[in-house]
């Protein structure tokens, strides 16, 4: 969901680009966006996905099933095009025409990609909580994962 339909209500076009930018991390990463939580700071696959592009090691990012069917600068491409799907400033996002030119043409320049929404995100410990129980926070929003008695 995109931040600014998740914090005020606001949706647009550019909601539509930042869906398809989680879709294709999605499907590049095998894993889904709702409930991925890598580490203790509860990094979404958003964040994942940024530091690994920005650390020059994007290619982590891809599912192992992918590896002998897929061309890594292809893969790469994808996930730079993804990344700039799901850019905080809606106005900084492409639109889905020029999302489709670029998955389209190898010539395009991608431009360098902004961070992604929601990509601060930590485990906050909790007094009074099962050890089984975890609370995650996501930018200041607070998610809790009830377990029956």
């Amino acid at each position: 969901m995109a931040p600014e339909y998740a914090m005020a209500g606001l949706f647009s076009v550019k909601s539509d680009v930042f869906s398809f930018g989680v879709l294709l991390l999605e499907m590049i990463s095998g894993k889904k966006n709702v409930g991925f939580h890598l580490s203790e700071e509860g990094e979404s696959l958003l964040t994942f996905a940024w530091k690994l592009w920005s650390d020059g090691q994007g290619l982590e990012l891809m599912d192992p099933m992918l590896e002998k069917s897929s061309v890594a600068t292809e893969v790469l491409r994808c996930i730079h095009i993804g990344l700039l799907c799901v850019q905080e400033d809606p106005a900084d996002r492409p639109t889905m025409s020029s999302v489709l030119h670029m998955l389209a043409s190898d010539t395009i320049t991608l431009p360098i990609p902004k961070q992604p929404a929601f990509s601060i995100g930590r485990f906050v410990a909790m007094e009074g909580h099962s050890s089984n129980q975890k609370v995650c926070s996501v930018n200041e929003l607070t998610l809790s994962v009830l377990s029956p008695r």
